[in-house]
């Protein structure tokens, strides 16, 4: 559990969530037939995986039907806060600073997305001022 109250989730669970937040709500068959089937672990597995899950409070499921439906239980961008904070304490001990910086060095970032970070932090910077 990150220190945010919210569950961490592993990386086969992210790959699971991202397919949600794309998808929307889905059934096990559709979301492992959307990692690749077979490929990506049986069926079975994923079944039990997305079981946990919900037993951890990241996914929710709907009962009434046959198949049962499963959505994530928080928005992405609450889900990946909660993951860069726990980062930003863990690994960086609090620093943005340092987060950031290592995030920059650690791949080639193209001009116009570090137009668009510049545009992020100079929006923030006003936020802050209000």
């Amino acid at each position: 559990m990150a220190k945010n109250g919210l569950p961490r989730p592993t990386g086969r669970e992210l790959d699971i969530l991202a397919v949600l937040w794309q998808r929307g709500p889905s059934t096990v068959r559709e979301v492992h037939e959307a990692l690749g089937g077979d490929g990506a672990g049986g069926y079975t597995t994923m079944l039990k995986l997305m079981q946990i899950m919900n037993d951890k409070g990241l996914l929710t499921r709907d009962e009434s039907a046959r198949s049962h439906i499963y959505r994530t239980a928080a928005p992405e961008r609450e889900t990946q806060s909660g993951l860069v904070k726990d980062l930003c304490e863990r690994a960086f001990g609090g620093s943005a600073e340092k987060l950031v910086l290592r995030a920059l060095s650690s791949k080639r970032i193209d001009r116009k997305e570090l137009a668009t970070i510049r545009a992020l932090i100079d929006e923030y910077e006003r936020g802050q001022q209000s």
